[in-house]
């Protein structure tokens, strides 16, 4: 056994030996670090040095000063050891000669290739670690190092890297490894030392710069160096909102996530569980060409991992990343690429022509590549970009360099010469949105479709592959270049990656004569594509694959009715799958468009309408959706009648703005027209009948007449039931509409039993995380608080608004009634500070999104006025809750039940105030307007009778008040049980009180 690191080999005297310095280039950062851990667990010290001699070193002075060190040096030997400069064999052989031989007690070495080495490398006597196991190549290193073999009992520690050959448990997605990857070390231990160094939840970097400077290439290279670090590698398209929502709802397969078929339910258990970091806590996102920081930024996950973004985009920098700007190659960089990717070229040929290409590294790739191919000689080409020659062929931005002009025009003459058909392949792609092309759907057109020569390469599959071959050769386009999985992913060869800088010079270079028919024929495509159910989720993913090329295909400007179809499945789909910025922005240029195409009447507008509108409105937008359905109402009518089902439905997303913005009169009034029209024309049995009834409820429910509501939503659902099948998601909405109205008339046990049903329901059929699941649960948790159990209701609360926070947001409808409810539980549980917190937040919220004026707002007030009051604010909090009382009654009415609630609030205020009269005069009011209203055994007419005897007390008129008292206690127990937590506090003579609670609208 070598001695090689024993105290005799070069350490001190009869201490230890001193720490091993592995050298290793950057491309095999990964053996350096996995053989350094397995020698740190037995105790060694360990120096990783990144070999990278200087090109104007000779190269036997750079492997003399390895020697330098304390210690053995352990070399890493690849192919990319010896060629870093580059360097020849001949000098290799040079210098192992003269020192490796002369020093032999002092290096060792590890294979990792299977190429040629320099013949005098065998003084190293390397151990081969390719094609074997972890163990194995453990045994090797060890035994090389005259270290004993035997196996160390503890496991391998958290965060140790792992073997090489040995992928992360998740990995998808990530290109394959360019392996003529140059330079960059600086900026690749910058990120990973940021990232390192970064807290939970902050670790995030951006690659920022130009297009063509390698930002891509530069990721995909951080992830093979560092990602043995990782337990999860995962590589994200983020060019829209959408292929990032796709990509990464994928993952949730690849975690084993337990969601529900949607893939917005798979986007939020993914979220949730890398903010967890359960079940992996060392996970690395990739998030590729995120150029529109304010369209995803807030689906950037957060946790115990880390996110390496590549964009072009400085703005990154304002959404919590740090930022590292990449730029061109420095000279050396680029001489050295030039000569991997040229070898024929010499070091100086190598310099004059990056000089000449302004070290630009996706142009150096492609004009070196078909350098080497080519007998132009260096002094020639560089003449012609000197020339510039047919400089009307290519017009570029002036973000970039100069030399593009010419260069571009060189390379396309190429292609012209060799397969002119890969520039009409080229040219075509243009009309698909840069990044990944799923060229596959043009390969399904019939040629007779395509112009020529596009009909020739779809007719001769041979003429297609070389066509493609071609643009590969020189680095235009990748096929294949990403390893996708899953059922959807594209299958091998039948996508493009085409760099968005190529994509923008060569549309730049078509003719006009091309540009109409390519745009067709991608247009023709990607209607074909359709799958023509975009409620379907099984389809999302294909619609995901179409909704970025719309706009480059021109497919908003076409009359083709499929096209028109396509585009408003689309939205369809954009809408259902939660997608509403996008869908927002698409629905708003699409209807610009083709009001002036096809003019403000045709049918088609209308359904555009109806699609942008609920896009909008599931925002949150309600005054924006009211002014749009508004006018579409006003001229349907005119053109078609109140009888026309394109004006009913136009009419019935009015009154859902108008619900939205409080105008519940009007929305009841609207709704019923549209009920009895639906049932004349369609009869009482219809879906839409159904739904329009369904819509009658909702308003009759806002407006406080909850037995009508009841009643509606009970014969809807049995209507439904027996229409439909017992799971149909629009049966279980009526279940849970009914469940809502029991619970809102006091029927708590009976509410509880039907949503505890539903919610099982709604799981199975929508998923765990769909917000109509969501929505379901609320009302369960509302029920068990109902019925005093308050500690299951709690944890439901506080999940669910977790939940509903990752899954549509913030400030969306469903999150701000979780908002509310759970700001009511933790004032009653002694939070109060989380309680002032949530409360103070939603009121903004509400405020900003609804106005002053809102019934919610004035609601979620009289909620604040009772945090107030628990923290000793006595003068705000009787501001708070006369001001909710005064603008809850403008704004609905005095017999309307949040009225009320509000008004039994502000009596208490006012004996608080010491206006003990005045505060039995408005609990005797409450009692007989509840009664009126609601009926004198609803539960809050139960609690205002009991507050007016505790008013009645307090005014000394004790006999009034005693009766009054014991006829609630009587009804209290008879209604909700002797044991319900408020006949107990009723009976306590605990004063009660009213918590607003917003509805869906």
């Amino acid at each position: 056994m070598s001695q090689f690191l024993t105290p005799e080999a070069g350490s001190p005297q009869g201490g230890a030996p001193h720490p091993v310095t592995i050298s290793f280039a950057g491309f095999d950062r990964a053996w350096a670090a996995w053989i350094g851990g397995l020698l740190e667990r037995r105790g060694h010290g360990v120096a990783l040095q990144r070999w990278d001699p200087s090109v104007r070193e000779p190269l036997v002075d750079s492997l003399r000063d390895l020697t330098l060190a304390p210690g053995p040096v352990l070399i890493v030997l690849s192919g990319w050891y010896v060629q870093l400069g580059p360097r020849t064999h001949e000098e290799w052989n040079a210098a192992l000669r003269e020192v490796a031989a002369t020093h032999p007690g002092r290096f060792a070495a590890v294979s990792v290739t299977t190429g040629s080495l320099p013949t005098a490398a065998s003084a190293l006597a390397a151990v081969n670690l390719t094609g074997i196991g972890a163990d194995e190549a453990e045994r090797r290193v060890l035994t090389r190092l005259g270290l004993p073999d035997t196996p160390v009992q503890a496991p391998r520690p958290e965060g140790a890297p792992r073997f090489p050959l040995d992928t992360s448990e998740v990995w998808g997605g990530v290109p394959r490894r360019n392996t003529r990857f140059t330079g960059r070390e600086r900026i690749l231990t910058d990120a990973h030392q940021i990232l390192q160094d970064a807290a939970r939840g902050t670790g995030v970097v951006t690659l920022h710069g130009m297009p063509g400077v390698g930002k891509t290439q530069l990721a995909a290279e951080y992830v093979y160096r560092f990602g043995s670090e990782y337990d999860v590698v995962w590589w994200v398209d983020a060019e829209s909102r959408a292929s990032f929502r796709l990509r990464v709802a994928e993952l949730a397969t690849a975690l084993r996530l337990d969601t529900g078929p949607g893939y917005g339910e798979r986007l939020r258990a993914v979220r949730d569980s890398l903010r967890r970091g359960r079940p992996y806590g060392r996970w690395l996102l990739v998030l590729d060409g995120a150029d529109e920081p304010h369209q995803i930024s807030d689906l950037v996950p957060t946790g115990p991992g880390h996110v390496l973004i590549t964009s072009r985009n400085p703005e990154w920098g304002e959404h919590n990343s740090r930022m590292l700007e990449i730029g061109v190659y420095n000279r050396a960089e680029s001489v050295a690429f030039v000569r991997r990717r040229a070898p024929r070229l010499g070091r100086a040929d190598a310099q004059r022509l990056a000089e000449a290409l302004g070290d630009l590294p996706l142009l150096l790739d492609q004009t070196a590549g078909w350098l080497n191919d080519s007998d132009l000689s260096i002094d020639d080409y560089i003449a012609l970009l000197e020339g510039g020659i047919d400089q009307d062929i290519v017009k570029v931005s002036q973000d970039f360099p100069l030399a593009f002009q010419t260069a571009w025009s060189i390379l396309l003459n190429k292609l012209r010469e060799t397969v002119p058909e890969s520039v009409a392949l080229l040219g075509l792609c243009t009309f698909f949105a840069p990044g990944t092309i799923p060229v596959r759907i043009l390969r399904d057109l019939a040629p007779q479709e395509a112009p020529e020569p596009v009909a020739g390469l779809l007719r001769d599959p041979l003429l297609w592959n070389r066509a493609v071959n071609q643009l590969r050769q020189y680095s235009v386009v990748s096929r294949d270049s990403h390893d996708f999985s899953g059922d959807d992913a594209a299958l091998p060869g039948e996508a493009f990656y085409l760099h968005r800088m190529v994509h923008q010079i060569v549309h730049r270079d078509l003719s006009e004569a091309d540009r109409e028919p390519f745009a067709q024929v991608v247009r023709a495509a990607l209607a074909a594509a359709d799958p023509g159910r975009p409620t379907d989720t099984r389809l999302w993913p294909r619609y995901a694959e179409i909704v970025p090329h719309l706009d480059h295909a021109q497919a908003l400007q076409s009359t083709d009715p499929a096209v028109q179809n396509l585009v408003l499945n689309c939205l369809r789909y954009l809408y259902l799958s939660g997608e509403y910025k996008t869908g927002v922005a698409l629905g708003e240029r699409t209807l610009e468009i083709w009001r002036g195409l096809i003019g403000d009447e045709h049918p088609r507008i209308w359904d555009l309408v109806h699609h942008y509108a609920n896009l909008l409105r599931a925002g949150g937008d309600f005054a924006g959706t009211e002014l749009i359905e508004r006018a579409a109402t006003e001229r349907l009518r005119v053109l078609e009648g109140p009888r026309d089902l394109a004006y009913l439905r136009a009419s019935s997303g009015l009154a859902a703005d108008l619900r939205g913005l409080g105008r519940y009169e009007e929305a009841y009034e609207l709704s019923t027209e549209i009920m009895d029209a639906y049932g004349e024309l369609l009869g009482d049995q219809d879906s839409r009948t159904l739904s329009a009834r369904n819509n009658v409820a909702v308003s009759l429910r806002l407006l406080g007449h909850y037995q009508e509501a009841l009643a509606l939503d009970k014969d809807t659902m049995e209507r439904r039931r027996e229409l439909l099948r017992p799971r149909h998601n629009w049966t279980l909405s009526s279940e849970h509409s009914y469940a809502l109205d029991l619970r809102l008339v006091g029927r708590y046990k009976d509410a509880e039993s039907l949503q505890a049903r539903n919610v099982r329901e709604q799981r199975l059929v929508m998923g765990r995380d769909n917000p109509v699941t969501l929505d379901a649960e609320h009302n369960l948790a509302l029920c068990h608080y109902r019925l005093g159990d308050r500690e299951a209701a709690g944890l439901r609360l506080a999940d669910l608004l977790d939940r509903c926070e990752r899954t549509v947001g913030e400030n969306h409808p469903l999150t701000l009634r979780l908002t509310v409810s759970q700001s009511c539980h933790a004032r009653e549980h002694g939070d109060v500070d989380h309680a002032r917190e949530l409360g103070e937040s939603v009121l903004r919220r509400y405020t900003a999104l609804l106005g002053p004026g809102h019934p919610f707002v004035a609601g979620v007030r009289a909620n604040h006025a009772l945090v107030l009051r628990n923290v000793g604010e006595r003068r705000e909090y009787a501001r708070a809750a006369e001001q909710a009382y005064a603008d809850m009654a403008r704004a609905v009415g005095d017999l309307h039940p949040w009225t009320l609630g509000c008004a039994l609030n502000v009596s208490a205020v006012r004996n608080v105030v010491g206006d003990p009269e005045a505060a039995a005069e408005l609990s005797r009011a409450t009692v007989d307007r509840a009664a009126e209203s609601l009926g004198r055994t609803h539960p809050l007419t139960l609690s205002a009778r009991v507050a007016h005897a505790a008013d009645l007390r307090g005014l000394r008129r004790r006999k009034e008040a005693e009766k009054i008292e014991d006829e609630a206690l009587q009804d209290f127990s008879a209604v909700l049980g002797a044991q319900h937590v408020h006949t107990i506090s009723a009976r306590s003579r605990n004063r009660p009180y009213w918590d607003f609670e917003p509805y869906s609208t």
